[in-house]
């Protein structure tokens, strides 16, 4: 069979060999249940402070700051829901963007259902926000601000820092989901006027179904899931042990390893965007030029198919990601694409590239003269 070749790394990545490797003796040596009193349930217990700790000082915050959850979306749900909730005396306006993941879009969706008012901004063409039209949509009823760090399909990272001083200025909270950023981007969130932050682990090699929300001490928020009293009464359900000592593995080899490991992804990113535009006529480059991911590059190639281009590239042992959502079941154009000008029939023509650890630049020359052959095959 041919070899696989994997591009699509701000979907998954595979959990790393360090990480299962810490993680094993969680399913069925340590298996104590964090909340019991006796000793294997203290040793489990100990595990999971220890990932807190780890996650803490990844960001530069207090262990009792981190809470953990199943994954990025409920850290989303958990953060938008529990501060729109708790701070309703207050107002009920929320403002967010166009190009959210829909973790976030749909939870402000459901919160415009329940008498919330939400603003969405919008972006330029290259998917930065307007610091001007933030500062206008704020209201004396603005609660919370949530603007992702860095975006899932194109790429763009965000003024956070700017945004973040923004909110404090106005006594707002400031929410950020930084999925795609943790491992990717150096964050200390003292400095960026963070209030929220929420990460998933399986986005920096770690497991599956494991993340977390960091919450700043002071903030006003409340628990949207009942039950038990785990995760200081905030969060309901038994600890996902194996998956709490995954994540704080990972996220603690991810920023070990940050500067060797950003430098290679740039590398890659730059020479894939410089051979497609120097092989292929008719592209155009999605997000901002170098205010990006280090390892993302969307390019849409303008005549083309997604759908088509994907399942070509799958024929040639190529994993990557289309802008259009017609593999999900949709027939609608990406929403971020479309946010930032580009027509139904550009944004269906777009392919997300994302590297990783494990790719080469042997792996990149493969792929861009496979581009170039299916592209021209497609156009024909």
């Amino acid at each position: 069979m041919e070899k696989i070749r994997y591009f699509d790394h701000a979907a998954t990545t595979a959990t790393k060999e360090d990480v299962l490797k810490e993680m094993l003796p969680y399913f069925n040596i340590e298996y104590g249940n964090p909340s019991s009193m006796y000793s294997i349930g203290r040793k489990t217990r100990k595990a999971v402070e220890e990932s807190r700790k780890r996650v803490a000082l990844a960001i530069g915050v207090d262990l009792k700051e981190i809470y953990f959850t199943s994954c990025g979306s409920e850290s989303d749900n958990l953060a938008i829901k529990g501060v729109a909730y708790a701070n309703r005396n207050r107002g009920n306006h929320i403002i967010t963007t166009k190009i959210e993941h829909p973790a976030v879009l749909h939870t402000c969706e459901h919160l415009e259902k329940e008498g919330f008012r939400v603003t969405y901004l919008n972006v330029d063409a290259d998917g930065l926000i307007s610091l001007e039209e933030l500062q206008n949509a704020i209201t004396s009823d603005t609660i919370l601000i949530s603007v992702m760090f860095a975006n899932n399909e194109i790429g763009t990272i965000q003024p956070i820092g700017e945004i973040g001083s923004i909110a404090k200025k106005h006594n707002i909270y400031f929410h950020t989901d930084a999925v795609q950023a943790v491992g990717n981007v150096r964050i200390n969130v003292e400095e960026l006027n963070i209030d929220l932050l929420s990460m998933s682990a399986h986005k920096f090699y770690g497991p599956k179904g494991m993340g977390a929300l960091y919450v700043k001490t002071g903030v006003n928020f409340e628990k949207i899931q009942d039950g038990g009293h785990q995760e200081r009464n905030m969060r309901a359900g038994t600890e996902n042990v194996a998956g709490i000592v995954g994540l704080g593995k990972a996220i603690e080899l991810a920023y070990k390893n940050f500067d060797e490991y950003n430098e290679k992804l740039t590398s890659l990113r730059d020479y894939y965007i410089s051979q497609v535009e120097e092989k292929i006529p008719n592209i155009k480059l999605n997000g901002h030029k170098t205010r990006r991911l280090p390892g993302n590059a969307n390019i849409s190639f303008i005549g083309v198919d997604g759908e088509a281009l994907l399942l070509n590239l799958d024929l040639k042992g190529i994993c990557a990601s289309s802008g259009s959502a017609c593999t999900s079941g949709s027939l609608d154009p990406s929403h971020v694409l479309v946010a930032i000008g580009l027509s139904s029939e550009i944004a269906q023509g777009s392919l997300r590239v994302t590297f990783g650890d494990e790719n080469t630049k042997e792996d990149v020359e493969y792929l861009v003269q496979s581009l170039v052959e299916i592209v021209e095959k497609l156009r024909k």
